[in-house]
């Protein structure tokens, strides 16, 4: 390959990997899956480009799977890099894994080796599990003895499920895999049997040679393909990156459904400070240091450590139930029934900030104190064997969860301390959350977009990004998605229209006599009319965007509808489908009312749904605390937050939603809008224009 640009070569090579792919299937080439496949191979096949990154909305049938792996594997092989393929849910990473990349391997003449990473939560940890059946071998009952086990009910009845995994290991019947377990596995049990990196010794824990996790992670590094999914890319990320996956400038990475990308940044870089469980857990410290006092056999430097932990842990804990009571007292002199309340602007009040400051700097204290221990007892695990060598690595687990626990607090206590002033260049949201008590007060505080911290960990970083999905885009422009997620203006953007003709469906807007505005009046109209909107139909989907409302229009249709209605939640979302599907298939009708998530991710192809009705504009009510924060953020730099959030995202929401019709290419059927601001508002043209080419029937 050139050094700067796809030589022809390359160029061929992908060319006969697509024509023998879709050849050998009985398909004929896509002219939208070709457009995304050169638009993939030319943003990463230039190691020179300083931003080598693509940005691609598909539309619903692309096939967007085969154009992204098709162009971006031998990209990666050229280029010696791993690719990542990061899905934004289990349903498309099990299909990738079962169904799409196996039939690509098959089809198209690429030979690639392929491996699913997950984190160390999904494998069974053989420590811990040797040390749940010690605990069973005598009469004494189990102790829990890591910090997130503490107080953790139902392993009395666990030890032939553990003894039941242990010779399942043994004879090679199970990898270790939990999502592979097929017996029943209780909360507790598996929280009682799993590891994260802070619990996990690593390389220097005795079973590490016949470790699931680590047996994984080593199949990683001959593999050409991993899949996983948004969260654990994140999750490795925060820990500096390369640590379960490859780093960041050593692979592609594909975000798949990756409009979720900066919600789920944020999520994950979240800060917050349970006041409840750290004083537990500060509580709790007491215990195992005086237990690890009395039985490690510590050198008197090390002793004296411990007293000086101990001690930390006791004034964090007092200087914690301060903060509680403020909080309590504060969150008591509010108005409303709010769970969360919101610092404007991220300023918190005087008071808090003034206790927030010596927490921060006790916490740094306490993280120096247990970083020291956790070096120190790593140093007598060098040499050390028998019981001793078990206790010193409880004691380590310990340690590292008090470091982990200490760094977190560090950063969510400094965040408080400075906030005195609005951060304008980097601004931070902070609020306060409680479920009706004081020990369930937490103090949280997060970026208000997550822009920076996206280029910061990977757009900066790594050798070539494509991120698609099918609702990229807003009113027509990549603007609102380039805003949240930070992707450089230098990457490439592309819309690729769907090849199914949009000509097949008709988009309707009803004359009705109720606003939205007027909740109570707009729901007795929605009651009036669907048993007339939908009855010539087989499958109907009623989209809603308040719970109340559909709950109140489930129960306002149940005497005039003649047909099974199947309501969010009242089954599994597997369960509801599959109802609808064989009710359908008898040969009757059946009509599904759901929310936001019945919006996104559904398939239901013909008759399953020929009629998608949406009650209103899918506008979100900025209650979340970030969403409040980045509208006031617009605010106050004299910007227009309904413009520049609520409508380009109700527009996205709405072509979303309007996705769930046409699933494949002899699709048909209507879309209709309960909602008539799209006509009488100033936006909603360019709400309409944002659509595909329906046949538009619009009440005057």
């Amino acid at each position: 390959m050139s050094p700067n640009l796809l030589d022809e070569a390359m160029k061929e090579e992908i060319r006969a990997a697509y024509l023998q792919l879709v050849s050998s299937r009985g398909l004929a080439p896509r002219v939208g899956q070709r457009q995304m496949i050169a638009e993939i191979a030319n943003a990463l096949g230039d190691p020179q480009a300083p931003e080598p990154i693509a940005v691609v909305e598909a539309g619903t049938g692309t096939g967007k799977t085969i154009a992204y792996t098709v162009a971006a594997l031998p990209v990666a092989r050229a280029r010696q890099k791993q690719l990542v393929i990061a899905t934004a849910t289990v349903a498309l990473q099990e299909q990738l894994i079962s169904k799409d990349l196996p039939d690509i391997l098959h089809h198209s003449g690429l030979n690639f080796r392929v491996q699913l990473a997950k984190g160390r939560g999904r494998y069974v940890c053989l420590q811990k599990l040797d040390h749940q059946l010690e605990g069973r071998a005598g009469t004494a009952p189990l102790i829990p003895l890591y910090p997130d086990e503490m107080g953790a009910s139902g392993l009395s009845d666990a030890g032939p499920v553990f003894e039941a995994m242990l010779d399942a290991l043994a004879g090679s019947s199970w990898d270790g895999d939990l999502d592979n377990w097929t017996g029943v596995l209780e909360p507790s049990a598996r929280r009682a049997v799993t590891t994260d990196h802070v619990q996990c010794s690593g390389r220097r824990c005795p079973h590490v040679t016949n470790c699931s996790f680590f047996k994984a992670r080593d199949g990683l590094l001959d593999a050409d393909v991993i899949v996983t999914n948004h969260d654990l890319v994140l999750s490795d990320l925060k820990l500096g990156g390369g640590v379960i996956l490859p780093a960041p400038e050593d692979c592609l990475i594909i975000f798949d459904e990756g409009h979720q990308l900066p919600d789920k940044c944020l999520s994950h870089f979240t800060l917050s400070a349970p006041i409840g469980v750290l004083r537990q857990s500060m509580r709790d410290a007491g215990g195992w240091i005086a237990r690890d006092a009395d039985s490690l056999g510590l050198s008197v430097g090390d002793l004296a450590l411990l007293e000086q932990l101990e001690s930390s842990a006791m004034d964090l804990d007092q200087l914690l139930d301060g903060v509680g009571a403020w909080c309590w007292d504060y969150i008591d002199q509010q108005d409303g029934e709010s769970r969360d309340h919101r610092f404007e602007h991220g300023i918190a009040p005087t008071e808090l900030i003034a206790m927030a400051t010596p927490l921060a700097d006790s916490w740094r204290q306490h993280l120096s104190l247990a970083q020291r221990f956790e070096m120190s007892i790593e140093g007598h695990l060098e040499n050390a064997q028998g019981e001793n060598r078990d206790l010193l690595e409880i004691a380590l687990v310990n340690a590292g969860t008090m470091v982990a626990r200490a760094e977190s607090q560090c950063g969510l206590w400094s965040s408080y301390s400075d906030s005195a002033e609005p951060d304008e260049l980097k601004p931070w949201a902070r609020w306060m959350r409680h479920s009706g008590s004081e020990d369930s007060i937490t103090l949280l505080a997060s970026p208000v977009l997550a822009g920076d911290l996206l280029h910061q960990h990977i757009w900066s970083r790594v050798a070539g990004a494509v991120v698609t999905s099918a609702t990229l885009s807003a009113l027509g422009t990549f603007d609102r998605f380039r805003s949240r997620s930070g992707v450089p203006q230098g990457a490439r953007f592309k819309q690729v229209i769907s090849p199914f003709d949009s000509k097949r469906a008709q988009f309707i807007v009803p004359p009705m006599s109720a606003d939205p505005s007027d909740a109570a009046g707009h729901t007795v109209e929605l009651i009036e009319l669907l048993p007339q909107l939908v009855a010539n139909d087989r499958g109907t989907l009623v989209l809603f965007s308040s719970r109340r409302q559909m709950e109140e229009v489930a129960a306002g249709i149940e005497a005039t509808i003649d047909r099974l209605v199947l309501m969010q939640d009242t089954l599994s979302k597997g369960a509801l489908l599959d109802r609808h599907r064989d009710h359908i298939d008898a040969g009757h009708s059946s009509m599904i009312l759901g929310l936001a998530s019945f919006a996104e991710g559904i398939d239901l192809p013909g008759v399953y749904c020929d009629h998608v009705i949406i009650a209103k504009l899918p506008f979100a009510v900025p209650d979340s605390p970030l969403e409040a924060a980045h509208a006031e953020l617009l605010e106050r730099q004299g910007r227009n937050p309904f413009m520049e959030i609520s409508v380009p995202d109700a527009a996205l929401k709405l072509v979303q939603a309007s996705g769930r019709l046409l699933r494949t290419e002899t699709d048909s059927g209507t879309v209709t809008l309960l909602d008539r601001r799209v006509i009488t508002r100033r936006y909603g043209r360019a709400i309409m224009d944002s659509l595909p080419r329906f046949e538009f029937n619009l009440a005057p």
